[in-house]
Formats: structure tokens, C-alpha cells, sequence
């Protein structure tokens, strides 16, 4: 059965007339067709009982037909109105929808509404984000390769970034830096924005590259992915510039211990709670647990964020060809930041990476 009629089936048995699915990273999944359509409207209509339809804007049409797509491709012009021309497509299929599913999480309030105008008011209260969720977390044989791959650019990445880690330059030289080496080699797309954080800047897990200059004798913190047919890699870094006073090794070897030991647990039967707890626990014994501020990890494929999150309370028992973070992280603010970061894949005894990189504490400049 392939995806598109797992949809089908799911649709029907769930007695929804219709699944509309608006995410281009579940529409990518389905069809193989991936877009960005910013403000532009993407769907893609799945019926229990007929060949669904791609809806898109006009000037994406020919490239989804190119990808194989074997069903029809509705296309509109950004004058016209998508919601009306949508409703005729289903109209046109002799489908009165009462009730239709969609993912939850992502369709606009607005859209919603503005489609159900066109549709004389059905109920949108079928959620399917949690059957694609689950579609999606076991990766095939196709799929883990594509992320080892985008692995194998990641430490590329990590080799050109050291190596622009100068005092006196900035965090933005160095991402300029990297990610320029990668473009050469016609890696084009990351999959989110280089982090890279110089000293105290890095105790802010969530804080932006910026023009902090690099100084000597602190620690700077790495975090990139790059893409590589729609998938994506994930890692985490902290390299010392110069020496690091006792205080940052200390954390630097805090968190490598709660990485490297939460990583050698994962298998099959452990649950993602179990998980963080190992690296948590590591954390919290050397005095450190209220530095620790995020969970262990997140599911990694299409997305650099997806199901499932590896934390506190998850009792979901990993299985072969899940995909995930492990990045334990130590903040401190006004000190240092760390955090170091594999991306695996569980195997049939245990787990392997997608990244190589040596998590030792590397020295640059």
C-alpha cells in the first residue's frame, strides 16, 4: 500500500469525506513534490474513494507534474480566489463534505474558515497529524541513507567552521564561512540558520548569530544542518579557542559524559523518558541540573524538528529506524554555553550516527 492510499484508507475508515493536508513537509512525504508557497496556498485533498488532487499556485504546476505526480494538479493565479476554486474542484467530485480532516497544528484559523465558506460549513473535527506523525517516524532503508548523507556534509561543515574560529573575527564570519565551502560543493540550503556562539553568547540556546567577536580562552558553541534531498542533518559542537578556564571544562565534560553515555543507551525497548533521564541524571549529580533547560532531543528526517521529542514524561519505546537528537546542553549565563549534539538512528542492538565529528574537546585559532 503506498502512502497516498494509507491516507485513503484512513480517511475512510475515520468517516471524514475529505483529508486536507496544508504542511509542504507531509505534502513533500506524499507526493515527493516539495515548495516553500510563503503566502500562496499548498494542499493537497485526499478522498476515500478517488484519486486526490494537488492544489498550488499556477507557477508551481509544471514542476509538480515533472516529479511523477501521476493525479490531477489544480493551479491559480494570485488574483483569483483559491478557496472557491478548491471548493468547485470537490464540488465537481460530487463530494458535499460535512466533515473534513486536516492537521490540526497547522492550518490557519483564516483558511479554514475561508475554505468552509466555500464549502456551506462543514466540520473540520477529524485531527490526522498524529497518523502521519506516526507514518513518518520509522525511516526506510531510501531515507536513512538520504540522512547520512546530509550527515556527511554536517561535519564539512564543522571542518570550515573551526577552521574560521580567529579572535578578532566574528560569529557571523565563520557561518559566512562555512556555509560558503558548502555552496562550492553545491550544498545550497541548510535546514535552519547557523548558530554559532562566542564565549557567554552561547548560554542562550536559542540566541541568534551575531557580530560577537571571538576572544581567546572561551569556548564557542557550533549548532548546523545542512539538506540533501529533502532531508536534513542536525548537530551540535563546542570547540575552545585558546584555553578554557576550569569552570567551562568542567561543563564541557559534563555534558560530553551525559551525550556519550545517553547515546550508548539507546536500543530498541528503551523509552524516550528513559532516555533523557540518563543524561539528565549525569547532569543533575555534578550540579548542574537547573543549567540543563530543554529536552534530551527531538525527531530529525524531513524536518529539523519533528515527532517525537526525547524528554521527561515520553514513555514511547524506541524501535528500529527512529530518528532522533541526542544534545544535552549546559547554560550559564554571563559564563558559558555547551552543548553537544548526534543525530542517530536505532538499529537493530543499538543506535548510529549520522554525524562524525569527534566530540573530544577540539582547540582552534
Amino acid at each position: 500500500m503506498t502512502k497516498l492510499e494509507q491516507i485513503q484508507q484512513w480517511t475512510a475508515e475515520h468517516h471524514a469525506d475529505m483529508t486536507y493536508l496544508s504542511n509542504p513537509k507531509t505534502i513533500q512525504y506524499l507526493t515527493g513534490f516539495g515548495s516553500d508557497p510563503i503566502e500562496r496556498v499548498l494542499a493537497l485533498v485526499v478522498f476515500p474513494d478517488q484519486d486526490p488532487f494537488i492544489f498550488a499556485p499556477a507557477l508551481e504546476v509544471e514542476v509538480i507534474k515533472a516529479t511523477g505526480w501521476a493525479f490531477p494538479v489544480i493551479g491559480y493565479l494570485d488574483h483569483e480566489n483559491p478557496w472557491a476554486l478548491i471548493a468547485d474542484q470537490v464540488k465537481a467530485r460530487h463530494v458535499a463534505p460535512t466533515h473534513i480532516a486536516l492537521e490540526k497544528g497547522q492550518l490557519q484559523v483564516a483558511r479554514m474558515e475561508a475554505l468552509g465558506a466555500q464549502l456551506n460549513h462543514p466540520t473540520f473535527d477529524i485531527d490526522i497529524t498524529s497518523f502521519i506523525d506516526h507514518m513518518r517516524l520509522i525511516k526506510s532503508a531510501d531515507e536513512i541513507k538520504k540522512l547520512e548523507i546530509a550527515g556527511k556534509w554536517d561535519d564539512f561543515a564543522f571542518e570550515h567552521g573551526f577552521a574560521a574560529v580567529k579572535a578578532g573575527r566574528t560569529e557571523q564570519s565563520a557561518v559566512a564561512e562555512l556555509q560558503y565551502a558548502l555552496m562550492k560543493e553545491g550544498i545550497m540550503e541548510m535546514s535552519f540558520g547557523s548558530l554559532v556562539q562566542a564565549g557567554a553568547h552561547a548560554a542562550e540556546p536559542h540566541g541568534a548569530t551575531n557580530d560577537t567577536k571571538f576572544a581567546t580562552n572561551e569556548l564557542v558553541l557550533f549548532d548546523l544542518g545542512t539538506v540533501y534531498q529533502g532531508y536534513i542533518s542536525d548537530a551540535s559542537r563546542t570547540v575552545a579557542l585558546g584555553t578554557p578556564t576550569a569552570k567551562q571544562k568542567e561543563i564541557y565534560d559534563v555534558c560530553l559524559e551525559a551525550q556519550l553515555t545517553a547515546q550508548a543507551a539507546v536500543k530498541p525497548g528503551i523509552t524516550a523518558a528513559q532516555l533523557d533521564k540518563i543524561a539528565r541524571d549525569i547532569i543533575t549529580k555534578a550540579g548542574y541540573g537547573e543549567y540543563f533547560i530543554h529536552r534530551l532531543g527531538h525527531g530529525m528526517g524531513m524536518s529539523d524538528h519533528e515527532f517525537p521529542s526525547i524528554m521527561a514524561g515520553n514513555d514511547l519505546v524506541l524501535e528500529p529506524g527512529m530518528c532522533f537528537s541526542i544534545e544535552p546542553g549546559i547554560y550559564i549565563p554571563g559564563v558559558a554555553g555547551v552543548r553537544i549534539e548526534d543525530c542517530v538512528h536505532v538499529t537493530a542492538d543499538g543506535s548510529l550516527p549520522f554525524t562524525h565529528t569527534s566530540k573530544e574537546l577540539t582547540y582552534v585559532g
